[in-house]
């Protein structure tokens, strides 16, 4: 397999498919796959006929987490160095992944453990099928949830769950998953890709600007004391309205004007 086999992706009628592409070692995250992971995040986010992307995985996985046998053998036995750069390697793409520019949605298709909680977190929204399995597995071989892993644990779940999950070392079906807040949805794995589609879809109906400032504020506010978010969504509103003012204007012009639609309801429509 070369290097650019291991990540694969599809655009479809406005929506890129990316698929992690280890199925052998169950999606697995190694240098390999974290480098080309970047290399597909820049090809895809400002593309024209890309408005929502969609980050799956092959075969029976989602993500087993990070590659054991090459970061934790091959790449510390190269030197502290050899293992910061891999860590830039696969936090880096993450990050990217977060303050993505289009919409991000995360189909968890099956096993998702330990380092795959980053790209879980990364992204927007995220839909997991009732058969999937979560984990947290690192205390079963003696080492803590690292690379975010804690961090995405108190971040979604309850004190108590996250306690739970990190300590015991179980796993935990889609439902409970969806239950706890890892994702916000679990459906059957036959259902999952058509649940998908119909968010994306729906996604792709919305303002693009709007949307980018309103999944930058969700994470932005979190950390903020209440005053200092309303300085920063006002902020933030005026910045989106530098970009996009002429469709907040229309938005308003349908609502107000033609009566065409309710803000409570659906989406404006927007100009082709």
């Amino acid at each position: 397999m070369s290097e650019t086999d291991v990540v694969a992706f599809s655009v479809e009628n406005r929506i890129a498919w990316v698929k992690f592409n280890r199925p052998e070692k169950r999606n697995c995250m190694n240098p390999t796959l974290n480098r080309r992971m970047m290399e597909v995040l820049d090809e895809l986010e400002f593309r024209d006929d890309v408005g929502v992307l969609v980050l799956s995985g092959e075969g029976t996985a989602w993500s087993a987490g990070m590659d054991l046998k090459e970061y934790f053998r091959e790449t510390e036995a190269q030197g502290l160095g050899a293992t910061r750069k891999a860590q830039r390697e696969s936090y880096g793409w993450w990050r990217r992944l977060r303050w993505y520019q289009k919409p991000t949605i995360a189909m968890v298709n099956g096993w998702c453990f330990g380092g795959g909680y980053g790209p879980l977190f990364a992204c927007d929204l995220a839909f997991a099928a009732e058969e999937a399995q979560f984990g947290l597995s690192e205390i079963n071989w003696g080492i803590l949830p690292g690379g975010g892993a804690t961090k995405v644990a108190v971040e979604l779940l309850s004190f108590r769950n996250a306690m739970y999950h990190a300590m015991m070392g179980e796993n935990v079906d889609g439902k409970t998953a969806a239950a706890w807040g890892l994702v916000n949805e679990a459906v059957p794995l036959a259902k999952l890709r058509d649940r998908v589609t119909d968010v994306a879809n729906a996604l792709l109906k919305k303002n693009p600007v709007a949307l980018k400032a309103t999944k930058d504020a969700i994470r932005r506010v979190g950390e903020m004391t209440y005053e200092n978010a309303e300085d920063y969504l006002v902020r933030a509103q005026e910045a989106a309205n530098s970009y996009d003012n002429d469709g907040r204007k229309e938005g308003i012009r349908q609502f107000i004007d033609e009566k065409s639609y309710k803000p409570g309801l659906g989406a404006y429509r927007l100009k082709d």
